[in-house]
């Protein structure tokens, strides 16, 4: 017998030898028909994996993100089935689960069109129904490079060909006539796969780069029921209609232009929304203990070689020569706050020590991977560097962890935490490594926030967390994270003396909060659908005048509202009330104020609010203090 410890801490004896299907059979039929995947000793599995040995055993449904991917890569290979019966001469690229579903490349003389993609659906919904059992079955690297080129799929004999240096078994699935290059894992079958639907089709580079062949990439989304199918096809239609690049044309916030690709050009408005975080960002930091700093935009290449970021991520960095030396922009913030750190002596009295900058970094993207604010090729990232003792770590983890929570719970957003584990490929001690994960954990733990740790996937150098956050529409986005960081302070020599009079070496943390400020302002302006709170909206209150005899009292009412720093403009143009109100609500300006005769007489204005409508007549410094309390608390 082997003991299996569940997600409850529960332990279940079985049989050795038994398949994870078996297992989740017998603690209950429901489980089983729900289950994708598994999670054994936190690596995903099959469910008909065979268990030999006493492990940590969790079962994987469409409600768990692995969950999810094991669902969605087996829809992907429902999808290239369907292609390769439909279109027999169609080639395989790769067909990987992603955020919200799932895509596959093909290689094919033209693009799908947009019958060929309903006929795909029809095909994919017959081998649903046939309900094809996956089976896995390896083969050596040398058989497996022969049997994909014998079907001609020149892109998996490139992939598996990468891999055959390993000497190790090459994975494969099949269903039916249909076989792929696949590690897995997937579903038992193709029957519980019931609702999808493919998304769109564009053109995507093999592996990414220019200079490979443009392949067509269909994306698409599959869900259990219909019904979930139906509710986010709705949910993907407002994200449509609040689409950032849309608003921010139409709001007139930030431009994107040929001149500048993935550089863009922020417009009066939008360096208003930009310098209003700003504004929040320093004010939220500077009660928490930072300072700011800025530093140089272009270091030498000594720094980047020192830092590793000339061996590993030149790619990434736009470089030039001065004075015959090599120069690189920089694409992230650290190694200049290093040389602060080294600018004076530190004692442990000085620890823990919170450098906060709002660096602009560059780094190089692939023009096919630029996407408005949300991928680009410039960004402030809104960084802070942190030295401490091992000692301090813990409770440095919990001011930056209550810091995000103030942040994202201002714009209403949930959020959920990942704590990401040692990597193969780390560098550093053991004791170092356990130091600083505990820390971590033991930080989310006396928060009180539930975490779901993703074993092996952390920096190099250090443990991370990440805070994924939820926007009014159910997407998530990765934007702040806390990376322990043991590696640089070696590299660049940090010091501080300690109160045994020795040097010592700080730990540093590395965090930030909204990420990248452009990409946290396309999320905002996708979040609120560009109907942003008072405190953050470019253009707060709208006054309009009934006609030009009541434009010297609306000159009035603006000098009011001006001198409390209210952003507020007349509308003075010859147009109809009617007119100017709609558009007033097309700029989605919280507040418009209406004045006529009557309001000029009582002085008072009629107000109007975005969120609540028709607000009646309020005197003029009444409407001011209600304004002044709004912005100052923030409401949302």
């Amino acid at each position: 017998m082997i003991k299996l410890t569940l997600k409850d801490g529960s332990v279940k004896e079985v049989e050795k030898g038994v398949s994870a299907a078996e297992i989740i059979k017998g603690i209950g039929m429901g489980l089983y028909k729900a289950a994708c995947s598994v999670r054994i000793n936190g690596e995903v599995k099959d469910i008909r994996t065979i268990i030999n040995d006493d492990c940590k055993f969790e079962v994987l449904t469409f409600d768990d993100i692995d969950g999810k991917k094991t669902f969605w890569h087996t829809a992907s290979h429902i999808l290239a089935q369907a292609v390769k019966r439909l279109y027999p001469e169609t080639l395989l690229a790769i067909g990987p689960a992603i955020d919200n579903g799932f895509y596959y490349d093909f290689d094919r003389e033209t693009p799908f069109t947009t019958e060929e993609l309903e006929k795909i659906e029809a095909e994919m919904k017959k081998i649903v129904k046939e309900g094809l059992e996956l089976e896995q079955f390896e083969l050596p690297p040398d058989e497996a490079i022969n049997y994909l080129k014998d079907k001609g799929e020149i892109y998996k004999v490139e992939l598996c060909q990468e891999h055959s240096d390993k000497g190790e078994p090459i994975s494969f699935y099949k269903q039916g006539e249909f076989t792929d290059l696949c590690a897995g894992p997937h579903l038992m079958t193709t029957a519980p796969v019931k609702a999808f639907k493919l998304t769109s089709c564009t053109g995507a580079y093999w592996r990414g780069s220019e200079k490979n062949k443009m392949l067509s990439r269909i994306y698409a989304t599959a869900f259990p029921k219909a019904s979930e199918l139906q509710e986010y096809l709705d949910r993907l239609e407002e994200a449509k209609k609040r689409d950032h690049r849309k608003l921010g044309k139409e709001l007139g916030l930030f431009a994107l232009m040929d001149e500048g690709p993935g550089f863009p050009f922020f417009l009066p408005k939008g360096m208003i929304l930009k310098n209003t975080l700003i504004d929040y960002w320093r004010e939220v930091h500077t009660r928490a203990g930072y300072h700011e700093i800025s530093t140089p935009m272009m270091m030498n290449r000594a720094l980047w070689e020192r830092s590793g970021h000339w061996d590993h991520y030149k790619d990434n960095m736009y470089t030039t020569v001065i004075d015959e030396t090599d120069f690189a922009i920089k694409p992230m913030n650290c190694p200049g706050g290093l040389l602060v750190y080294k600018t004076q002596l530190h004692s442990y009295r000085d620890l823990p020590l919170r450098l906060g900058e709002l660096g602009l970094v560059h780094r190089h993207e692939l023009s096919g991977a630029l996407h408005g604010l949300m991928r680009v090729r410039c960004f402030t990232q809104d960084d802070a560097h942190i030295f401490m003792t091992k000692e301090q770590i813990k409770d440095e983890i919990k001011g930056v962890v209550a810091l995000i929570d103030e942040v994202y719970s201002l714009f209403g957003f949930k959020y959920h935490v990942e704590l990401s584990t040692r990597p193969e490929d780390s560098m550093g001690s053991d004791e170092d490594w356990e130091i600083a994960t505990n820390s971590l954990k033991d930080a989310l733990e006396e928060i009180g926030l539930d975490f779901v740790i993703n074993e092996g996937d952390g920096a190099f150098y250090g443990p991370k967390i990440d805070f994924h956050l939820e926007d009014s529409l159910g997407r998530t986005w990765q934007c702040g994270t806390i990376q322990l960081d043991f590696q640089l302070p070696e590299r660049f020599e940090l010091e501080y003396t300690g109160a045994d009079g020795d040097k010592h070496r700080p730990v540093m943390i590395h965090r930030v909060v909204f990420g990248s400020i452009e990409r946290f302002i396309g999320i905002l302006i996708e979040h609120f659908a560009g109907a942003f709170p008072l405190w953050l909206a470019p253009e707060q209150v709208k006054i309009i005048p009934v006609s030009d005899k009541q434009l010297d009292y609306a000159k009035g009412v603006l000098s009011k509202l001006e001198a409390e720093h209210i952003r507020a403009s007349i509308d003075d143009r010859s147009e109809k009330m009617g007119y100017k109100i709609r558009q007033a609500q097309l700029e989605k300006i919280p507040y418009m104020l209406v004045v006529g005769d009557k309001e000029m007489e009582d002085g008072t204005v009629s107000v109007r609010s975005r969120k609540d409508g028709d607000a009646g007549k309020m005197l003029v410094d009444e409407l001011v203090s209600k304004l002044v309390e709004e912005i100052k608390t923030k409401a949302k």
